[in-house]
């Protein structure tokens, strides 16, 4: 069965890890108490919760920035996007001094990748390593602007940052998930687009589905990765093709027969 589609590894990372940083036990207040509740809907996945918490909580009380940031997220993980831009701006430009600065500048780069803005997401993405050259963030940051360049087909800033991060940062969750944003063989950095039909878990249902597109006249493979979580995936691709056009009209004809498509990078 097709794995449902979910956003990028790193993002899921990157909440889990600020939540568990920003958990101190369970305080007497009522509000901090209700903050925990929310911090443990997010930990479940229980995003919609967990808003529904914040934004009563915010009512409450607008001056926590630690509140707004954890609230972005949470619309961020649900898919708003929209909302979860207008949060984490409250933070950069209402919290002056705030310690959650960089993470919500972040935050706000991941509504616009997310959402295929990618100048405007580059741009936040890179602001943040020039205003601060040390930030603990740069394995999270790397990897989304190498991503923007394969993207966008700049695949020199794609390999550059992709690079810094394997060079700089080898042991990051985030440099062992370079192969979804740059198909590598072996260890060269041989450039190429795909389409993605499906992804799994069971490599029975990546070897039905490739066959099947096999029997169609595709030049269908199987690509196997390790996820985060130490399981693997497989992944079912057509093409390796030398620009992003190809790519898209290789897309556009499998969307029409009906295929769930993604372009990789």
């Amino acid at each position: 069965m097709n794995d449902k589609i979910r956003i990028p590894i790193y993002f899921t990372i990157l909440l889990s890890f600020f939540i568990c940083v920003l958990s101190f036990g369970i305080p007497d207040n009522v509000y901090a108490l209700n903050l925990e509740k929310m911090k443990t809907n997010m930990l479940l996945g229980d995003y919609k919760s967990a808003i529904t918490e914040g934004e009563k909580l915010i009512a409450k009380d607008p001056h926590s920035d630690e509140l707004y940031y954890l609230l972005g997220l949470c619309y961020l993980k649900d898919g708003n996007y929209l909302r979860a831009s207008d949060i984490f701006e409250v933070v950069i430009k209402e919290f002056k001094g705030s310690k959650f600065k960089e993470e919500a500048t972040m935050g706000l780069g991941d509504t616009y990748l997310l959402r295929e803005d990618f100048d405007r997401a580059s741009s936040l993405y890179l602001g943040i390593i020039k205003d601060s050259p040390k930030t603990k963030l740069k394995p999270q940051l790397y990897y989304r602007i190498s991503e923007i360049g394969f993207k966008k087909g700049d695949v020199n800033q794609g390999k550059e940052y992709l690079t810094k991060l394997r060079e700089g940062y080898s042991l990051a969750p985030e440099a062992k998930q370079g192969q979804d944003i740059c198909p590598l063989e072996r260890n060269n950095l041989n450039f190429y687009y795909s389409v993605q039909i499906g992804s799994f878990s069971n490599p029975a249902n990546a070897q039905n589905l490739n066959q099947k597109l096999l029997n169609s006249g595709y030049s269908s493979y199987i690509e196997e990765s390790l996820a985060a979580s130490g399981l693997k995936t497989y992944r079912v691709k057509v093409g390796k093709l030398a620009s992003r056009q190809e790519a898209e009209n290789l897309n556009k004809k499998l969307k029409t027969e009906g295929y769930p498509t993604k372009i990789c990078p």
